[in-house]
């Protein structure tokens, strides 16, 4: 399984559900008890506890996302081997697991092992993020470095809407599948992550953690060099229209919200 720190986690999902709409299939409003699968450091264990006045449990596997948790109700566990008897709980939900796990299909059935009622997954794209910017050369570079990333990386990233496969092929019924459109903008005033996002890009930081990766996805060394020297110069630049107050940066990621039926 991907692991990812707890500052990544809050700062990919951040605003993520300033829009709830999407949220309305897992009938929020009628649970009882809720088992959040992967919560990371808790931001949809929070939507979950304020749409609700369910009894919510929030599980991760590992235990320095859950002690960034804010609540109580917290369990370690393994998505493929949950740690409560069948049907304890009346919706399980996870978001953006599956697509980090090698074998998703285990944890949609145990999902639906625990659960009486609902199962739902919050599962991204990836291969659908869209980038805009005012520096030029970034969004061809992020396209060219997410699709050999896509092609490189041991999970599928670029499940989405495809969880409701798997949702019918361990027997969940009703499955229904809602988009819903994340916008992350960055823009004058810059706040702290923004300010670090730009100085990782002028140094490279990403394109060495996912060399391995890149790698596999069908570039050579010589290829991987060219790319870390163009994604440092583009940072320069991001830098660069930072101190000025110019820079903007868009980027839509849609996620898919599935919900089926025990």
């Amino acid at each position: 399984m991907r692991r990812f720190s707890a500052e990544y986690l809050r700062d990919t999902r951040r605003g993520l559900w300033d829009d709830r709409a999407a949220l309305d299939g897992l009938e929020l409003d009628s649970r009882t008890r809720v088992l959040d699968v992967g919560c990371g450091t808790g931001e949809l264990t929070r939507v979950l506890r304020e749409e609700s006045d369910a009894d919510v449990v929030a599980l991760d596997a590992d235990p320095a996302l859950l002690d960034a948790v804010d609540a109580d109700g917290r369990a370690l566990g393994d998505a493929t081997r949950l740690p409560f008897r069948d049907d304890a709980f009346d919706l399980v939900v996870c978001q953006a697991l599956l697509i980090n796990l090698p074998d998703p299909r285990a944890a949609v059935r145990e999902f639906a092992r625990v659960s009486s009622d609902l199962v739902a997954a919050v599962e991204p794209d990836n291969s659908e993020v869209r980038v805009e910017s005012t520096v030029e050369a970034e969004a061809p570079l992020a396209h060219r470095a997410r699709e050999t990333y896509i092609a490189g990386v041991e999970t599928d990233v670029a499940l989405g809407g495809g969880a409701a496969a798997l949702f019918r092929d361990v027997g969940l019924s009703d499955v229904e599948t809602r988009r819903h459109e994340y916008e992350r903008a960055v823009a004058a005033p810059y706040d702290e992550a923004a300010l670090e996002s730009a100085k990782r890009k002028a140094t490279g930081e990403r394109i060495r953690q996912q060399a391995a990766t890149l790698k596999r996805g069908g570039l050579s060394q010589r290829e991987l060099d060219d790319l870390a020297n163009e994604w440092k110069a583009m940072g320069r630049d991001v830098v660069e229209q930072i101190s000025a107050g110019e820079y903007e940066r868009r980027a839509h990621i849609p996620f898919y919200v599935v919900v089926g039926r025990v």
